[in-house]
């Protein structure tokens, strides 16, 4: 199994930047294709939202001031990609698809953007989001929820600052549900290659199904050692104790099932372990529904 495709939505400089250097890490990583997405919006889709009462000469100069604001946004974006690609060494262009040997490509699409990553993202190995707090970026939280609520694939949160590395420390948060083997099935491919594993596991957190033991019994049959260890709630927050662990273990890369024990809503409105990683997180995290 390789990773060979990645997809990284863009909406801003500001947050855009740590996301895309973590892209081109892991395209070097894998010899894989990093592909850049900026969604323009439709004027068309807004024009309806525009207000009743707004003469037609006001509304087109909405539609026009949308229009040039989206253009010069790409402008900018594909200027940032164009210096990153140059300064990682990564060779740009479509041309470049295919080959066993890093790539990338900057790709821009017109249309509604939740809609427009997900359906790019169930073609995709990986796809990696910037993250929310990162530039304050609400479209990114939004663009993380269109992968894993209606893709089927996978999803990276990118830490706020670039990471000095991915995969060589590995935790795996496991609370036994079927959001977590789905999210231990996306991680494999780095858990091969990297130099230490280990399976983080708490009374705080777990749900009926296999244990954090099985788990590392699985993991054996792939050739590769995994330890497991406790963790504990902090002041009743599982997602406060599953992050120290982590970084106690100094992993810098983490899998975890996402919204496996309530709704979105629910967690959006009480809190839960999702949420509070997706708020907190400082390593890249993979996460599936």
């Amino acid at each position: 199994m390789s990773v060979r495709k990645f997809l990284l939505p863009v909406s801003s400089s500001a947050s855009a930047e740590a996301a895309l250097q973590t892209g081109l890490m892991l395209t070097k990583m894998w010899n894989a294709h990093l592909q850049v997405l900026y969604i323009r919006t439709d004027a068309r889709d807004i024009a309806p939202f525009a207000g009743e009462g707004l003469s037609g000469a006001l509304i087109e100069d909405m539609l026009n001031a949308t229009e040039r604001e989206g253009g010069e946004r790409a402008l900018h974006l594909r200027e940032l990609f164009e210096t990153a690609t140059e300064a990682a060494e990564v060779p740009a262009g479509d041309a470049m698809r295919g080959r066993n040997e890093p790539s990338a490509s900057f790709t821009t699409l017109t249309g509604r953007e939740e809609q427009v990553i997900a359906y790019q993202a169930r073609l995709a190995d990986l796809t990696i989001v910037p993250h929310p707090q990162a530039g304050e970026d609400v479209v990114a939280a939004d663009a993380l929820h269109a992968v894993l609520f209606d893709s089927g694939r996978p999803v990276l949160l990118a830490p706020v600052e670039p990471p000095k590395s991915i995969g060589k420390r590995i935790a795996i948060a496991w609370n036994g549900t079927a959001n977590a083997a789905s999210a231990l099935g996306s991680v494999m491919p780095f858990v091969r290659q990297a130099e230490a594993v280990r399976i983080l596991v708490s009374e705080d957190y777990v749900k009926p199904g296999p244990t954090g033991a099985e788990v590392a019994e699985y993991i054996s049959h792939h050739g590769i050692t995994a330890d497991v260890g406790q963790f504990h709630a902090i002041n009743r927050v599982a997602g406060a104790g599953l992050l120290a662990a982590a970084a106690d273990f100094g992993a810098d890369l983490m899998s975890m099932g996402a919204y496996s024990t309530a709704s979105r809503l629910r967690q959006l409105i009480l809190g839960g372990t999702t949420r509070h990683v997706l708020e907190n997180a400082q390593l890249p995290v993979l996460m599936n529904r």
